[in-house]
């Protein structure tokens, strides 16, 4: 979140024009080292497209989205003309808030000077300030408003007089925290005045923390010694932040409503009081926007109660009782509507009913937006306790039938057979606001902090229990990020901002939790929903500390897993012992939870959908993680073949782990190499042990995430000497620092990007700070000595890339002297596939990285919850451009490798083969099995299988004729 600080502002700048005031604020920003030199000419091309001024003075310029590239971080810069510069709209601006946003961070300060625009003053205050602390002081505190909501409402109260009804109107300004016993003394000792209609008021200063108005009614109206009694209004005063809640008062006295408050509910009370009229229809929105009703779904809003015949209002229903103009976009933006809460929408006259359902439409079309249902949200709308909310997309289901194949996506290699367990998550039933806790847990923002603190204590804990009983180096690995996050002070300062609205700390921390996970699954990439969902697993955890909930417990026998999904810290507590194979009705192949699988060798199936979770405790389940598909209670025909195959694999592993270190052959004696990928250096003697003959691709952005900033020289070595030290002369393929896209490093920003999979990713990032590049090179040489090290570039899309990486290994090389060094390119992006006979011709070998092949190739995110089933590396279009690779090395007499999971993939092993791929690169685990199989195939079958499946028009239809051979 962007943040307003004294040091960012200049003050009495001077301008003839507001293009000069325009480029001093491109050159504010560029001296601070937020924005490239350029990005002047994109403030001025946003200009063009419309003004960027707000009112009362102010302007924020900002670049287009096309600029985002020349954003080296975010940040903001105020500009004070007290001059004043005459706009190009003829609007007169005397404070340019300069924003170098990569994001849509900028909205997030228009939601803040809203106050200003707002203020009649605002913009002589904003010339004539002469301080920077008094300039950022005036921009971002708004000034208080009164309290006035269903908290600060005591209805239906059981009293006998006027003074029992003021006495509890206090009570209940007390209980909402916004005054002390002082206060409620105060009231105690005055005669409610009468205002009309059978309401009365008191109000006192004395103790007030928040200025508020309370409003008590009697279980039914009664005549007191001076009259009826219909109700009792209590003021908090301050200053005069509650004069507006005394005028809408007023004005619902001028309408004569106030005798029908007594018997209202709190619906009905706030609306009066909002200035809501009773003749007005309603009708009610909820807000879907991810990010709440920030500028650009409010301007849609507004936009759309301006097209309506008559005037349309809005309020907030779980917010103050004020009802603005649905035209006013700082009116709207002012309400800070945020995703799940509703909108009210009024209007009065002829055409009403047209006017809110084309308003609701709006709102439900998304507001220009993607928007998802609260059911879609996940343990965000669990928390949320209504009742009257649809039934779930699983209750809709129709249950499986006996024998029935459900597809799915395959996610780890094996078979199993067991029964299921079907894993639901918790509830979280907790309230919104900390006065409604139960007493032991009640308290202030800071009593909530402190519930906060001690839950994340100890969910650090059960963080480190877990890392130390980690089975796999993948699984230690992101709980210890997960422990990073439950570090991270956004989202710490986020939920400290909701208690001390007034928030619970289990709301609060749920709605930091969930922003920040909606924030990367809108607006930066889908591949960044993995992140999501151990933001998610995250706050889960913390959240099943505050409320006192645990996870449900397996059974003690063997079982298959079913779940919606499943988080990191889930496969962590798997007991492998007992678990015999994973189903989950969401996720893909390439999720933390499915490589965390991989690495525990539990067989996995993903994204089966919602019919998965009809099954029942102890159904019975045949799961096929190579094929990618389950069998729901098994015919006796079906379990007894199933039976044999099972048998059959165990036995294949067996011979595979006693003939693991022999050479990869096919049976007619073709060598082909099998060598292990590796997140972590520290993995590579386990890779010997398993029988690899080298390592194929070494993930060297492990280093790089791991130190806060960029490791150094000496740093590099000692990691990279680790693993030649392991392999002992074994040949080791380090891919060069691959970053960028869902892999960003906190100390290397890169500007937001519309899709970061097609942007600065790969070599092309590296290539932007060559110095880096050039460190981790000459580390990696010095490491290697003598020894065979294998060199390869990350997403390179032609010859030109390659060849000025290319340059700085051999002037590297020339002065270090390693002696077995060659220099490769992954071809992971289909340009470097078609052009691979111009590559061919000079690099030294190629690696497929699969994974983004496929998906680039077949335009589908791999991560996609609904699509990733799709992005199969066995359709004949990622097929041909993998011969197409191979026949270009060849012919130049270059070798080719395979790192992504098609090499590891049983069925697709000998199409590979016999398209003439030289080495296989797969996970650990998976090494002696790919031995096996190559013993299993010649090389007329590995021919026979590529030459069936180029034939074929669709990756099922290849599947399915491999199968047949």
């Amino acid at each position: 979140m962007l943040t307003l600080q004294p040091q960012d502002a200049a003050l009495d700048c001077q301008a003839d024009s507001w293009q000069e005031a325009l480029d001093q604020a491109a050159a504010s920003l560029h001296e601070a080292g937020l924005v490239e030199a350029d990005y002047r000419d994109a403030l001025h091309a946003r200009e063009a497209q419309g003004s960027t001024f707000l009112g009362s003075g102010i302007g924020i310029p900002h670049g287009t989205p096309e600029s985002r590239g020349q954003i080296h971080r975010t940040g903001v810069r105020l500009l004070q003309f007290p001059s004043g510069v005459t706009w190009h709209d003829g609007n007169r601006v005397f404070l340019l808030v300069a924003i170098a946003a990569a994001s849509d961070e900028h909205l997030e300060v228009l939601r803040r000077l809203t106050h200003v625009l707002d203020d009649e003053g605002g913009a002589e205050r904003i010339a004539n300030t002469d301080s920077a602390e008094a300039m950022v002081a005036l921009l971002a505190k708004p000034p208080a408003k009164a309290r006035l909501d269903a908290g600060t409402l005591c209805l239906g109260f059981p009293a006998r007089d006027r003074f029992e009804l003021a006495l509890a109107a206090a009570a209940r300004l007390r209980q909402a925290d916004c005054v002390d016993a002082r206060f409620v003394a105060a009231i105690t000792e005055q005669e409610p005045v009468a205002l009309g209609q059978g309401l009365w008021l008191v109000s006192a200063s004395l103790g007030v923390s928040q200025p508020a108005l309370a409003l008590a009614t009697p279980e039914r109206s009664f005549s007191g010694p001076k009259g009826v009694v219909n109700g009792v209004f209590c003021v908090a005063t301050q200053g005069d932040v509650h004069r507006a809640l005394l005028e809408r008062l007023a004005d619902l006295l001028d309408s004569g409503e106030g005798e029908a408050l007594v018997d209202a509910d709190a619906d009905h009370v706030l609306a009066r009081l909002s200035g809501e009229s009773s003749r007005a229809e309603t009708a009610r929105a909820t807000l879907l926007n991810a990010h709440g009703l920030h500028a650009r779904p409010a301007k849609l809003l507004v936009q759309a109660a301006r097209e309506q015949s008559l005037p349309v209002r809005v309020r907030l229903m779980e917010g103050a009782a004020e009802t603005v103009s649905a035209a006013s976009l700082t009116k709207v933006i002012g309400l800070g509507a945020r995703r799940g809460q509703t909108l009210i929408f009024s209007a009065e006259g002829e055409g009403a009913q047209a006017a809110l359902a084309a308003m609701v439409a709006a709102v439900k079309a998304g507001l220009g937006e993607s928007v998802r249902p609260l059911a879609d949200g996940g343990l965000a709308d669990h928390a949320s306790r209504d009742k009257t909310a649809a039934p779930t997309e699983e209750a809709a289901q129709e249950p499986v039938a006996d024998d029935t194949v459900l597809p799915a996506t395959a996610a780890s290699p094996g078979l199993a057979i067991a029964p299921v367990f079907v894993m639901r998550a918790p509830s979280f039933d907790y309230p919104e606001r900390a006065r409604d806790l139960t007493p032991e847990k009640q308290g202030d923002a800071e009593c909530q902090r402190e519930r906060l603190g001690a839950s994340l204590s100890e969910a650090r804990d059960q963080l480190r229990a877990l890392i130390g009983t980690a089975k796999g180096g993948d699984v230690a690995e992101i709980l210890s990020m997960h422990a990073e996050m439950l570090d991270d002070p956004e989202l710490h300062e986020a939920a400290f901002e909701g208690m001390r609205d007034g928030l619970s700390a289990e709301a609060a921390w749920w709605q930091a939790i969930d922003t920040a996970a909606r924030a990367q699954e809108v607006l930066a990439d889908r591949l960044l929903a993995e992140r999501a969902a151990d933001l998610r697993d995250v706050g889960r955890r913390v959240l099943g500390v505050l409320c006192g909930v645990k996870m449900p417990t397996p059974p003690q026998r063997p079982y298959i897993l079913v779940t919606d999904d499943i988080g990191p810290s889930d496969v962590a507590r798997l007991d492998t012992a007992q678990v015999r194979g994973l189903l989950t009705a969401r996720g893909g192949a390439t999720s933390h939870s499915a490589i965390l699988a991989r690495a525990l060798g539990i067989p996995a199936v993903v994204g089966a959908g919602p019919r998965a979770l009809t099954l029942a405790n102890d159904d019975e389940l045949i799961l096929d993680g190579d094929l990618g598909r389950v069998i729901v209670r098994p015919s006796a025909e079906r379990r007894d073949r199933a039976e044999l195959r099972l048998k059959e694999l165990e036995r294949l592993r067996r011979e595979a782990h006693g003939s693991r270190f022999e050479e990869g052959r096919t049976a007619d004696g073709r060598r082909v190499e099998v060598a292990a990928n590796l997140g972590n250096t520290a993995h590579a003697a386990d890779a010997v042990e398993q029988g690899a003959e080298g390592v194929g691709l070494l993930r060297t952005e492990f280093l790089f995430m791991a130190h806060p900033e960029a490791p150094d020289l000496e740093t590099q070595i000692g990691e990279y000497q680790r693993a030649f030290d392991a392999l002992d002369g074994r040949p080791l393929v380090a891919r060069t620092l691959d970053v960028g896209g869902d892999k960003p490093l906190p100390y290397w920003p890169v500007a937001a990007e519309d899709n970061p999979f097609l942007g600065l990713r790969g070599i092309r990032l590296a290539l932007t700070r060559p110095d880096v590049l050039e460190t981790q090179l000459r580390a990696l040489l010095t490491a290697a000595g003598d020894r065979p090290l294998r060199i390869m570039f990350p997403m390179v899309k032609d010859v030109d890339e390659y060849r000025q990486a290319r340059a700085i290994v051999d002037r590297l090389q020339q002065e270090i002297g390693a002696a077995d060094v060659q220099v490769g390119v992954m071809i992971e992006i289909p340009s470097a596939a078609l052009l691979a006979p111009s590559l061919a011709a000079e690099v030294d070998f190629f690696s497929i990285g699969t994974n983004d092949l496929t998906q680039y190739t077949l335009a589908i995110d791999r991560g996609h919850p609904e699509l990733s089933s799709q992005a199969d590396g066995l359709h004949p279009a990622v097929l041909r451009l993998i011969q197409m690779t191979v026949d270009a090395a060849h012919a130049e007499g270059k070798w080719v490798g395979v790192c992504g999971e098609l090499g590891s993939d049983a069925a697709a092993v000998p199409v590979l083969v016999g398209l003439g791929v030289d080495e296989l690169s797969v996970s650990v685990r998976q090494v002696p099995m790919v031995k096996a199989r190559l013993r299993g195939i010649t090389q007329a079958t590995a021919r026979l299988h590529a030459e069936t499946a180029l034939a074929q028009a669709t990756s099922q239809a290849v599947r399915d004729a491999l199968e047949t051979l």
